[in-house]
């Protein structure tokens, strides 16, 4: 027996234009800049600068009769009088105070010099190789990552230079340049592990007892040195504590990552841009958006007087109807981006005011401990706005403050209960976590039972487990790590 079901499913579906609005809030002030520039570059209906005054120019045409005979446009009717009013082609951007002044330099920086890869390639040329040891050399170097590692098995490199260079060889013949690889400079490229790479830079260090000794725990007892089990390493030298601090001083003074000192490597050096500013003023806090937000655009005058000219056309060919359709298009996609940015101007200043607003205490003192316990639904009840729209401006925009420039998501935080009941922000107690692990003895480090002790007897009653999290969250090792001796 067949049985039908009727099932009604309401579901809400965002419009093109809408998802578009979303993707320009969440972007950044240097991103935005791009973004508007490609706008710029693919609409020729939208311009940037203020539009120049013209007495002349005459946008008083009320007559759009000729546009509904028998020639009207196939696509759709145009009422080319909205296209053509004063109140359509904005002199966009307010000056108020809620922009900033901000005239620096718009263009994104680069790293000057060779490339990282082009800088070990140009060592090479200074030793003698065969046709085939250069081959092998080049790939190798080919293949280091940003760390300065090779990372990859040497069978799998074998496989890619027979497949990708024709060079037919043996893992024996690389390892052999890849000792020529070592020799090069920041010392420890071309390294396969961490090991590797300081071991590497230890036997390139003028040879000290400190040195032999360090070379002598990374090459033979590198797992205890990496768990701090000092004492295992006394016994297993026969040294005494002064040798072994001596040779730990070696060691953390090596690089574990070579490649990312060599400051030649090309990739774009990211400046972060502030999208607000808070200052205090006469004891108040002042916000204000990055200028850089707020450009001025207008509808392309040259557009409007095409429109004006098929108006007043008597005999409408086919060709000025496609055009008058294409011209339409582009006047709308203008006319909507420009009320685009000033609606995400908008979101952006008003979010980002609640924000402030709820952050006072922090914003006029800079102690993180008065941050209150914020989550995005605070701030989007607060603007009645969308928790993913908050969302969205919180986790991509800085704020320059009198502390410093801040990612926004930072304010944001949960809350947990102290000992008298009150909410505390989630930030607060893993900055009085992080003082307390300052502050411990490092020849003794404190668990994390004796962390969470601590702070219930501050008035915080929270689990070790939690502690655990928390110290996981500020990238601080557990106690074993955190030893010295």
């Amino acid at each position: 027996m067949l049985k039908q079901y009727l099932q009604f499913k309401l579901s809400q579906k965002l419009s093109p234009q809408q998802i578009q609005l979303m993707k320009l809030i969440q972007l950044p002030t240097q991103a935005f800049e791009q973004r508007l520039k490609q706008e710029l570059e693919e609409n020729p209906a939208l311009e940037g600068g203020k539009e120049e005054n013209d007495s002349d120019y005459d946008s008083d045409l009320d007559n759009t009769d000729d546009l509904n005979d028998s020639e009207t446009i196939n696509a759709e009717d145009i009422n080319i009088d909205e296209y053509l009013s004063d109140d359509e082609i904005p002199d966009y951007r307010t000056q108020v105070n809620n922009y900033s002044s901000d005239d620096e330099e718009k263009t994104m920086p680069y790293a000057a010099g060779t490339s990282f890869t082009q800088h070990l390639i140009n060592q090479l040329n200074t030793y003698r190789l065969s046709d085939e040891e250069r081959d092998i050399a080049e790939f190798l170097v080919g293949s280091v990552d940003e760390s300065g590692y090779i990372r990859r098995e040497l069978s799998d490199i074998m496989d890619d230079l027979a497949f990708t260079q024709n060079v037919y060889t043996t893992e024996e013949n690389i390892n052999k340049v890849l000792k020529i690889v070592h020799q090069l400079d920041p010392a420890g490229v071309g390294a396969r592990n961490l090991q590797e790479c300081l071991s590497i830079q230890l036997h390139r260090k003028d040879k000290t007892s400190a040195t032999d000794l360090a070379i002598n725990i990374i090459d033979n007892a590198f797992d205890q040195f990496t768990k701090k089990h000092y004492k295992k390493l006394l016994q297993k030298f026969d040294i005494s504590e002064t040798q072994l601090k001596d040779a730990i001083h070696e060691i953390e003074h090596l690089n574990p990552k070579p490649g990312g000192s060599y400051a030649g490597n090309n990739r774009i050096v990211e400046h972060v841009v502030p999208d607000f500013a808070i200052k205090i003023v006469d004891g108040e806090l002042e916000l204000t958006l990055n200028g850089r937000n707020a450009p001025d655009l207008h509808v392309s005058r040259e557009y409007n007087n095409m429109l004006k000219g098929y108006k007043e056309a008597k005999d409408k060919s086919k060709s000025q109807k496609d055009a008058v359709i294409f011209i339409k298009q582009k006047l709308d996609a203008a006319k909507w981006f420009i009320e685009a940015i000033k609606q995400r101007q908008q979101t952006l200043f008003v979010t980002m005011s609640a924000i402030m607003h709820y952050q006072s205490e922090y914003f006029l003192t800079g102690d993180e401990r008065n941050l209150k316990p914020m989550i995005l639904k605070d701030i989007a009840d607060e603007i009645n706005m969308d928790v993913s729209t908050v969302s969205r401006v919180a986790n991509s925009k800085y704020v320059d403050t009198p502390y410093g420039t801040k990612l926004i998501k930072e304010f944001f935080s949960e809350s947990m209960k102290n000992d008298q009941g009150e909410d505390v922000s989630t930030r607060e107690i893993k900055k009085i976590l992080e003082t307390v692990i300052e502050e411990e003895s490092k020849k003794k480090p404190l668990t994390d039972e004796t962390l969470a002790s601590i702070l219930k007897e501050k008035g915080y009653p929270i689990a070790r487990r939690t502690v655990a999290k928390y110290r996981e969250q500020l990238d601080i090792p557990v106690a074993r790590l955190r030893k010295k001796i």
